[in-house]
């Protein structure tokens, strides 16, 4: 049944999507333009973000000062709030600590305390509540791997996945609030071989030098491409430019002169007009491949 609370202005059911991510500047490299997007139709969305990014290194040399330093925190939070408004969407913290990316060999154990190690129950009912309070009809995060094997990222995956259950559950963290249950759970998926060798293909022919010849050069023949696992593609070029100044926003962490923006715009357009996920929950009827994250979702809040 659809309430008051679930209509837009032009009394249309109002849609809401959520995406979980593990660092301020994570939501700006992943699925940003679709959040434009469906942010500019209508639909509400928030990024959850679980953690402060306090390890993050400066990677910007611009940035790199000692003022910076001394105030990352505090700075990387008026970064995740710029980028917010520049796509328009709710933000909320968790309130976690970075746990850092290990190095050495060895790797040495992540810091106490820090996200990718209390008790996964902790982080989860903190989710929870997020999800009962935004009550979201799609949810977006992680794959297995985290998008890339960063601990925080991994454990991104793992919360957002007992989230989407335990948030429907009455018997579950019952002081958060009424039980909802979004609809569908879809992994973000970024830079595939397939976007890469067409990014490379437009800026060769166009006479361009390209950053992406060496990363091809690597790349493991034998490494599935992700473009396997996508089973939906958004349209969503027209929001590429919000997704590149979101991505501004956050200076201490995006070099404006890295291969972030290698590709002049209108050539990304006609290169690769899609961002891509991977339906992996749902409660709904839909027919893949799908071309819309809401799609079986408008249907059923329709009635």
């Amino acid at each position: 049944m659809v309430t008051a609370d679930d209509l837009g202005a032009a009394g249309q059911p109002r849609l809401r999507l959520m995406a979980v991510h593990a660092h301020p500047d994570d939501e700006s490299s992943k699925g940003a333009a679709t959040m434009a997007k469906y942010v500019a139709e209508g639909a509400d969305v928030m990024v959850v973000t679980c953690t402060g990014g306090e390890a993050g290194s400066i990677l910007n040399p611009a940035m790199d000062r000692p003022d910076v330093l001394e105030n990352m925190t505090e700075i990387r939070r008026e970064e995740m709030a710029r980028a917010a408004k520049i796509l328009g969407v709710q933000h909320r913290w968790l309130g976690f600590v970075d746990s850092g990316l290990p190095e050495g060999d060895p790797l040495p154990p992540l810091p106490e305390g820090s996200f990718a190690v209390i008790p996964l129950e902790e982080s989860t009912e903190a989710l929870v509540r997020a999800i009962r309070e935004f009550r979201p009809h799609v949810i977006l995060t992680y794959d297995e791997n985290g998008g890339y094997p960063h601990p925080d990222h991994i454990r991104t995956h793992e919360v957002s996945m007992a989230a989407f259950d335990a948030a429907a559950e009455p018997d579950r963290f019952p002081e958060t609030g009424e039980p909802w249950q979004a609809l569908k759970l879809y992994y973000m998926h970024g830079f595939s071989r397939a976007k890469l060798e067409s990014f490379h293909k437009v800026l060769t022919e166009a006479g361009l030098e390209s950053p992406y010849e060496e990363w091809l050069s690597k790349w493991d023949p034998d490494h599935p491409d992700v473009m396997e696992r996508v089973t939906t593609r958004i349209e969503c070029a027209d929001y590429f430019e919000f997704r590149d100044e979101a991505l501004k926003a956050h200076a201490t962490q995006i070099d404006p002169d890295s291969r972030w923006f290698a590709v002049p715009l209108e050539m990304q357009r006609e290169a690769w007009s899609t961002e891509e996920y991977e339906l992996v929950r749902s409660l709904v009827d839909s027919t893949l491949p799908e071309d819309d994250l809401f799609a079986g979702v408008r249907e059923k809040v329709a009635t």
